[in-house]
C-alpha cells in the first residue's frame, strides 16, 4: 500500500496504466500528467510516483483510432505495480478481453490499489472486484452500468469513490479529482495543493456529476454561490451556521439548500464541515500540535469533534495524520509555495 512522503530512501510507488483496444486518450494523458512528470514544485530529491504504460498487444488502437500505443510492455508489467490505473473506453458494452481481466484480478488478488477513471469501473465490475462495494461512473453510463452490473452499489451522483483498495472516478475530468486525492492520501494535504497548483486544477471540487447531469434550464438561473464560498472560506474559524450563510446570500435557508445541491450538489452543511477538516488537516500539517487550538481555528468546535471529523475524512486520527504527514516527521523537503 502507498506510503506517505515522510518516509527515507523508498523506490518511488508504481503506477502502472492497462491501454486496451478504444481506450481513451485523455484519462491516459491525466494518469501521465498526475503520476509520471517530475514535479520540482515539491522540492523533493526523487520522484514519489513512476508510471509504466502497458498493453495486451504490441500496437493498440486508442479511442477512434487517434493514436496507435505501440512500444509498451505487456500486461505482465502489472505484477510490479502498487497502483493499477484503468481507463475508460466507449464501447463499454463490449467484453473486455480475458487478458486485461484477468491482469486486473490478479493485480488486485496480490493486495495493490486498483483505480478506475470514467467508464473504466465497468472492467472492474466485469473482473468481479466491484460486487458488493460502493463504485461511480459517468452519469450518462449509469442506468447500462446497474443493468449490467446490479451487484455493484453504484453512486452516480458524486466525483469518486474511495473503498481503500478500489478507487472509481465518475469521468474523464473526475480522474484529476481522484488523482489529486490520492496524492493527499498518500502524502498529505500541502503537498496535493502544490500538484493541483502546478495543474491550475482545483485540489478539491466541492459536490458531485451530479450538477453536470443535462438537464432542463431554469427559467431564471440560480445566482453563482461563488462570492458566498469565498466569504466563508475566509470565517472558518467563526461559527458559521447555515442560516447566517443563507443571511449573506439574501436568501432563506430553503433556497440556499437548493442552490448548493443544484451547483454544488451537496448541502451548506456538509460543504462548510469538508472545509473545516481541509484546513484543520493543513493545521496539523504545519506543526500545530493543540488539538484544541486546531478545533477553534478551523471552526470544528472541540477536540473530541475535530478526531471525529479527521478520521471520518482521512482514516487517520489527528496524532497519526500528524506523524504521517506533519513537518515535524517528514524527512524530505516539503513543498514550494
Amino acid at each position: 500500500m502507498p506510503q506517505g512522503s515522510s518516509q527515507p530512501n523508498r523506490r518511488p510507488h508504481q503506477v502502472a496504466v492497462i491501454v486496451d483496444e478504444g481506450t481513451n486518450p485523455f484519462e491516459v494523458g491525466v494518469a501521465t500528467e498526475l503520476f509520471g512528470l517530475p514535479r520540482p514544485e515539491l522540492g523533493l530529491p526523487g520522484p514519489l510516483y513512476e508510471v509504466t504504460l502497458c498493453a495486451p498487444t504490441p500496437g493498440v488502437r486508442m479511442n477512434h483510432g487517434f493514436f496507435t500505443l505501440s512500444g509498451v510492455p505487456g500486461l505482465e508489467a502489472v505484477d510490479d505495480a502498487d497502483t493499477l490505473v484503468v481507463p475508460g473506453r466507449p464501447d463499454n458494452v463490449v467484453p473486455r478481453g480475458a487478458a486485461v481481466l484477468d491482469a486486473i484480478r490478479r493485480t488486485h488478488a496480490r493486495g495493490a490499489r486498483v483505480m478506475s477513471l470514467c467508464t473504466g469501473s465497468f472492467a472492474l465490475a466485469e473482473a468481479g472486484l466491484l460486487d458488493g462495494r460502493r463504485a461511480t461512473t459517468h452519469w450518462l453510463w449509469a442506468d447500462t452500468f446497474r443493468e449490467l452490473h446490479p451487484r455493484v452499489l453504484l453512486e452516480p451522483d458524486v466525483l469518486f469513490v474511495d473503498e481503500g483498495d478500489l478507487l472509481t472516478a465518475a469521468g474523464s475530468a473526475a480522474a484529476l479529482d481522484l488523482g489529486l486525492h490520492i496524492w493527499r492520501r498518500d502524502h498529505g494535504a500541502e503537498v496535493a495543493n502544490a500538484v493541483s497548483r502546478r495543474l491550475v486544477f482545483a485540489a478539491h471540487r466541492d459536490g458531485g456529476q451530479r450538477q453536470f447531469v443535462e438537464r432542463p434550464v431554469p427559467e431564471v438561473p440560480d445566482e453563482s454561490l461563488a462570492p458566498l464560498l469565498a466569504w466563508a472560506q475566509e470565517r472558518l474559524g467563526e461559527p458559521l451556521t447555515v442560516a447566517e450563510l443563507a443571511a449573506r446570500a439574501a436568501v432563506s435557508p430553503a433556497t440556499l439548500h437548493r442552490r448548493f445541491q443544484a451547483q454544488l450538489g451537496t448541502t451548506p452543511l456538509a460543504w462548510l464541515t469538508g472545509e473545516r477538516v481541509a484546513l484543520a488537516c493543513r493545521l496539523i500539517e504545519r506543526g500545530e500540535e493543540r488539538l484544541d487550538v486546531v478545533a477553534a481555528r478551523s471552526g470544528l468546535g472541540t477536540a473530541a469533534n475535530l478526531r471525529a471529523r479527521v478520521r471520518r475524512e482521512t482514516g487517520l486520527s489527528p496524532s497519526a495524520y500528524r506523524r504521517r504527514f506533519g513537518t515535524s516527521a517528514t524527512e524530505v523537503p516539503r513543498p514550494r509555495t
